[in-house]
């Protein structure tokens, strides 16, 4: 069976996804998992946020000030790692950074004491919700519907890409980033 580990997905959203499609439980259970997670994956990549909570790590310069972090929405950070030129990564401590995270989860972070750390590794905490159950139901039914689409697409030949309304139910959870 495919790990839904990395994703932060349990057993509740494969028997959900499984009745979605109408499939019996331990039928084509490996397909099911991996367009799950394709469909998490999918919805990541368009609302540019992760949806379970996980961790996650983020690689910035040490010398740029203050910098926002990629990942998003953020609940904590972890840790942060040195990545010198040349040498091994060391542990900075915590009063070598500081971050701010604002009431929508975005983190901004910047090294004050870098020391020969020319980049950092920030290990954090992200996600909108704590697990599947949790999540806004309008966005369920949208990661449901992307679910469907890739198990009972996978091998069209004419495929026209994920249907519109569940890129609906996902565009209210979209965030715009400015370059």
């Amino acid at each position: 069976m495919l790990s839904l580990d990395p994703l932060g997905l349990d057993s509740a959203m494969l028997a959900e996804v499984r009745a979605y499609v109408r499939v019996d439980a331990g039928v084509d259970d490996n397909m099911i998992a991996a367009c799950a997670v394709a469909a998490i994956e999918h919805a990541e990549q368009f609302t540019r946020q992760i949806l379970i909570r996980r961790g996650a790590n983020d690689i910035v310069t040490t010398g740029s000030g203050w910098q926002i972090l990629q990942a998003m929405p953020v609940q904590s950070v972890v840790s942060v790692t040195g990545i010198p030129a040349e040498g091994a990564r060391f542990a900075m401590a915590a009063s070598a950074w500081e971050t701010k995270i604002s009431s929508r989860g975005e983190a901004y972070f910047r090294v004050l004491q870098p020391g020969i750390a020319g980049r950092a590794e920030v290990s954090l905490i992200a996600g909108l919700s704590a697990n599947w159950a949790s999540l806004p139901e309008s966005l369920r039914l949208g990661l449901l519907r992307l679910a469907s689409y890739f198990y009972n697409n996978r091998d069209a030949g004419d495929d026209a890409g994920p249907p519109a309304a569940a890129l609906a139910l996902l565009l209210p959870f979209r965030r715009m980033q400015l370059a």
